[in-house]
C-alpha cells in the first residue's frame, strides 16, 4: 500500500499463544523479531537508519512468555507463518517445540534473495531438522472460503490455513474461541494495513511489492473478507495490526491475559 504523504507508522509484530481447552499442549504462532538483529545485520541496520526507519525489540516472545510464567522450552508447537525476519525471531529458547511451516518455504534459500531473508533462513535452519514439519496443505480439505486447511488437533478447534500470495509457505490460523460459535482468524501478513482489507487501498506494486504473488495475495484477502462477512463472530487480527495494538497494549489481551471471544 502506498502511504499518504508524510505518513509515519509504528507497526507491531504480534505473536500469539494458543491453548486448547482440554489438551495440555501449547501452540505459539510466530516469534517476532530477533532481539539481536542489529548485531547480525549491521549493514541493514545502517541502511534503515539512513532512511529514518528502525526496528526495536524491547521484549521478545521468550521473555513475554516467561513474564507469564511459561517457559519457552515447555512450548509444544511453534508455527511460523512464513520465513520473514519479523516472524522467525529467535527459535533457540523453544528447545522442546515442534516447528511447523508451510511446505512452500522449504526451497526459499534457493530463490529468495536479500539480507533479511538470508538472516531469517539462517535462524530457521538452525532448528534441528527432526523438529521441523514442512506442512503440505495441497491435499487438505476446504473450510469456509479457504481451499485448504489442516485440522491440527483433529477436533475442529484449530486449523492451519493455506494463505498463498505473500510468500511461499505463508499460512494463517483459524481457531475456535468458544463452544457457541466464536472464532479468531490470525491473518499474519495477508495484509499489512486494514485499509487494504476494507477495499480503501490497493497493494502497492511499485517500486517494491511486499507480496511474492500479488494476484494470489489479492484472492486470499478476498477470502478473508468473505469469512468476515459470513460470520460476524470471527475476529480477524493481522500480524501488524496497529488499531488492535493501540486499543489493547498494556491490557489483559496480552499474556498472561487472553483475547476475549466474540
Amino acid at each position: 500500500m502506498d502511504p499518504d504523504p508524510g505518513e509515519f507508522a509504528v507497526n507491531p509484530a504480534l505473536c500469539f499463544l494458543i491453548r486448547h481447552s482440554t489438551r495440555p499442549e501449547t501452540f505459539v504462532l510466530d516469534l517476532g523479531l530477533h532481539k539481536d538483529w542489529r548485531a547480525h545485520m549491521p549493514d541493514y541496520a545502517e541502511r534503515m537508519r539512513q532512511v529514518g526507519a528502525d526496528m526495536s525489540v524491547p521484549q521478545d516472545v521468550a521473555e513475554s512468555l516467561l513474564k507469564g510464567r511459561l517457559n519457552p522450552a515447555d512450548v509444544n508447537y511453534v508455527c511460523i507463518s512464513h520465513i520473514h525476519i519479523d516472524h522467525v525471531g529467535d527459535p533457540a529458547p523453544f528447545s522442546g517445540a515442534k516447528f511447523i511451516v508451510g511446505s512452500g518455504a522449504r526451497n526459499l534459500p534457493d530463490h529468495t534473495t536479500g539480507h533479511t531473508q538470508e538472516f531469517s533462513t539462517k535462524c530457521f535452519e538452525a532448528i534441528p531438522k527432526e523438529r521441523v514439519d514442512y506442512l503440505d496443505l495441497s491435499s487438505s480439505p476446504p473450510i469456509g472460503p479457504f481451499a485448504h486447511a489442516h485440522d491440527f488437533y483433529r477436533d475442529g478447534s484449530l486449523y492451519i490455513v493455506d494463505a498463498a500470495g505473500h510468500l511461499p509457505g505463508h499460512v494463517n490460523i483459524l481457531a475456535r474461541t468458544s463452544p457457541d460459535g466464536g472464532w479468531i482468524y490470525l491473518a499474519a501478513d495477508t495484509a499489512h494495513d486494514w485499509r487494504i482489507i476494507k477495499g480503501e487501498r490497493k497493494i502497492a506494486r511499485k517500486p517494491l511489492c511486499i507480496h511474492a504473488d500479488v494476484e494470489k495475495a489479492e484472492a486470499h484477502i478476498a477470502n478473508v473478507v468473505r469469512l468476515m462477512e459470513g460470520n460476524k463472530r470471527v475476529q480477524v487480527l493481522l500480524a501488524h495490526d496497529i488499531p488492535w495494538y493501540e486499543k489493547n497494549k498494556g491490557g489483559d489481551a496480552f499474556w498472561p491475559g487472553e483475547i476475549p471471544s466474540l
